[in-house]
């Protein structure tokens, strides 16, 4: 055999090793961008956390899709158009907002975040405090991550 013959053990293990160096590559830069994803979604929430605190009805707007499900702990379900309405007109307002224990789960084009939401919420001349679980359905539009559903529950 000359030496620039490879045997064909040699080329199938050679072969073997150029396809799990690929594979493995695929699967890294996967992660990244589900890391990538999970941090967008992320940024995401905490622009819509900034937005309900400043009342901004444009940012409301941008960050949600035009057929949002907003629902509340105490069963009312509103549609992007109330839900931005409510906060915008500060008929429904939150002096204050915190959110903990935060998981998001990326899967495709669309992610589940979860959390606490601590903080008041002032309607109708009262203010009361407010200690909820919350989970968020975003889904990825043009680009841009944008709110699709929520549901709040009582702790």
């Amino acid at each position: 055999m000359s030496s620039l013959a490879m045997s064909q053990p040699r080329r199938a293990l050679l072969a073997a090793g150029l396809a799990a160096a690929l594979v493995s590559g695929a699967a890294h830069a996967a992660g990244d961008a589900k890391g990538d994803a999970k941090a967008e979604v992320e940024a995401a929430v905490d622009s819509l956390t900034k937005a309900m605190l400043a009342a901004d009805g444009p940012a409301l707007n941008a960050l949600t899709l035009d057929g949002l499900s907003y629902g509340h702990s105490g069963g009312k379900i509103e549609d992007k158009a109330a839900f931005v309405d409510a906060i915008a007109s500060r008929r429904s307002a939150f002096p204050s907002i915190t959110l903990s224990k935060q998981t998001v789960s990326v899967v495709g084009d669309d992610a589940i975040a979860r959390h606490v939401f601590d903080g008041e919420s002032t309607a109708d001349g009262k203010t009361t405090p407010v200690h909820i679980g919350v989970m968020q359905v975003w889904h990825r539009d043009g680009g841009r991550w944008r709110l699709l559903a929520r549901q709040a529950y009582k702790l």
